[in-house]
């Protein structure tokens, strides 16, 4: 059921596993103890760290016994985690041990309330002082699990509309929102992926194996957990460094694998510059198998039908490369290029396909389907578990009764969240006439695909009072060669758009190359010459995309470090947390805002 790497002096060793009769012991042990320590149905109970065994050890607990699992973010840092112990009020908490001073810490003043906190493994003597000073209750896991075995409990199965869990969002801004998903969202879920996978040839089954690295306090990695547990199937987990994801992927051999863009770009890059390394003939064979295949495909044919001879000589090489065994990839948590979905469709000799959801809807509430060339670029149809309608947004010019139709998504349905918790205002404002509004821009094509193609909250007016869509811009922009990342900034104050760009770092050290500019990736961010360079390439891209003018990019700071989470500049799906962005560059802002100003004067 639950797989997971050892260390062996120092370095990471083979998978090891526990058997589904394994886990169920266990979980019966915890959720003894935590009846044990006073935890009541209904009781919040936090879980805090990196996706692991003990951490669905401890959800299945809480589901044993009625208790209410609240994850912790991993990747948020203590602010949120303090925010959210004091929001969900939480009692115990289950925590990794590289998290236990974290969770103590003075900046953690909510952890105070905690009854006791139980650590994944064992917690230093210091640890164990510091709970005890704040009047916690210290547990080591070999601890917890002892106590349950002195003190067993008959378990308290839920009931359909009792709370299951409370996710809290991470918010691009503002404090994080708890989403209320009961026993029966989560199951309806499970079950309509069972209706959704009963279209196709292709079934899951107990030899699947899924590897989990999205962390499990997002609801994409944590549904995909719990329909292979239903279907019995088995989930090994990365061993906590997404740079050496490759080696655990070589070592657990998936068929299964789920992530985001940045980690498909990563897969996409990393194939095309192997592919720029092999002699001009092999790379001519390489490309005139891939159009040949593409071109069957294109037709109709299935992936694996629609050229074994190009998937023996060269794909089943990239093949290799996921473990030999992948049969599906999902990207979901934002759009996936067009381009590296192609490619990853045509050579990885597997199911390539994205989804469209949130956490309030559940997880995915459109998919693609394999082997339909036409939803490339797309997230889908809805599934069978919801409805979706799109809703007119006027001041954005978005008619659904016009051609293409395009509005608002909103969505409907038993996998749909209850509320927001704590927060009825907020859920009043999400929730109309029982449809959930998304916030999200969709246009739906003849054939029923969905595409998402602008966000509804990030739009604002420019001072001589044209709206500006900044999502879309940096979809549209996103493309341009030169750009790796760029988030647009404008507000009602400006009349021009500037942006912070993270340049492709390969891209330009060839044109620096060719213009004979010496110097580091930092060094050329620094250059007048690329900023000139970059600035003309945007406005070649909004020339091509009709942009209107006040449209274009008038300005740009060249950034070489990648927005990360570890400036809390994104979320933990890599969603753009423009508030933290225009706190961190104000001073850049400003300065390219007077410059632009003093041009414009001259």
């Amino acid at each position: 059921m639950l797989g997971w790497r050892t260390f062996v002096d120092g370095k990471v060793g083979p998978y090891v596993w526990k058997t589904y009769k394994e886990v169920y012991d266990e979980v019966l042990l915890i959720g003894s103890a935590l009846r044990a320590s006073g935890a009541e149905p209904g009781c919040r109970i936090g879980i805090y760290g990196a996706n692991c065994p003990q951490w669905i050890l401890a959800m299945e607990a809480c589901n044993a016994h009625g208790l209410v699992c609240v994850p912790l973010y991993d990747t948020l840092g203590p602010g949120a985690v303090n925010f959210i112990i004091d929001h969900a009020e939480l009692d115990f908490v289950f925590v990794q041990d590289k998290k236990v001073k974290e969770l103590l810490n003075t900046v953690c003043t909510s952890a105070q309330r905690l009854k006791a906190i139980v650590c994944f493994t064992v917690l230093k003597e210091e640890e164990k002082d510091m709970a005890t000073q704040k009047g916690i209750k210290p547990y080591s896991w070999t601890e917890f699990l002892q106590m349950g075995k002195e003190y067993p409990q008959e378990i308290f199965p839920p009931q359909p509309f009792n709370i299951c869990t409370i996710m809290y969002t991470s918010g691009t801004s503002g404090d994080p929102k708890g989403v209320i998903l009961t026993h029966e969202t989560v199951a309806t879920f499970v079950r309509g992926i069972d209706l959704f996978m009963e279209q196709f040839e292709d079934k899951m089954t107990v030899d699947d194996v899924f590897l989990s690295f999205l962390p499990l306090a997002h609801i994409l990695d944590r549904v995909i957990e719990e329909y292979f547990f239903h279907k019995g199937a088995s989930v090994g987990y990365y061993h906590g460094d997404l740079k050496e994801l490759r080696d655990d992927i070589m070592e657990l051999r998936p068929t299964f694998l789920a992530g985001v863009p940045r980690v498909y770009d990563t897969i996409y890059e990393s194939i095309k510059k192997a592919l720029d390394e092999l002699n001009p003939i092999r790379r001519c064979i390489f490309n005139a198998l891939y159009k040949y295949k593409l071109a069957w495909m294109n037709l109709g044919y299935k992936q694996k039908n629609a050229s074994p001879l190009a998937d023996l000589l060269a794909f089943r090489k990239v093949k290799a490369k996921l473990g030999g065994r992948l049969r599906l990839l999902v990207s979901g948590g934002a759009p996936l290029g067009s381009e590296v979905e192609e490619f990853l469709r045509v050579t990885c000799c597997c199911f390539v396909i994205q989804g469209y959801g949130l956490t309030e809807s559940c997880g995915p509430a459109t998919f693609c389907f394999p082997d339909e060339m036409c939803m490339i670029g797309a997230v889908g149809v809805p599934a069978v578990y919801n409805e979706l309608r799109l809703e007119e947004v006027p001041d954005m010019g978005y008619n659904p009764l016009e051609d293409p139709p395009r509005g608002e998504i909103c969505l409907r349905g038993k996998t749909i969240f209850s509320g927001y918790y704590k927060n009825p205002e907020l859920t009043r404002e999400s929730i109309q006439d029982g449809w959930f509004h998304t916030g999200d821009i969709g246009q739906i094509f003849p054939n029923g695909v969905v595409k998402i193609i602008d966000r509804k909250k990030n739009l604002i007016k420019l001072s001589q009072g044209e709206y500006v869509a900044l999502e879309y811009l940096e979809n549209v922009y996103g493309i341009t060669p030169v750009v790796e990342e760029i988030w647009v900034y404008g507000n009602s104050f400006k009349s021009m758009l500037i942006a912070v760009v993270v340049p492709h770092e390969e891209n330009i050290k060839k044109w620096a190359c060719l213009k004979g500019h010496m110097g580091s990736f930092s060094e050329l961010c620094c250059l007048d010459q690329t900023r000139d360079y970059i600035l003309s390439e945007l406005k070649s891209t909004a020339e091509r995309n009709k942009l209107r003018g006040f449209e274009y990019i008038k300005g740009v700071y060249l950034e070489p470090v990648p927005f990360d989470m570890e400036r809390d500049l994104v979320t933990a799906t890599l969603k753009k947390k423009r508030n933290n962005l225009l706190k961190h560059y104000k001073a850049e802002i400003d300065a390219l805002y007077q410059k632009l100003e003093a041009q414009r004067r001259s």
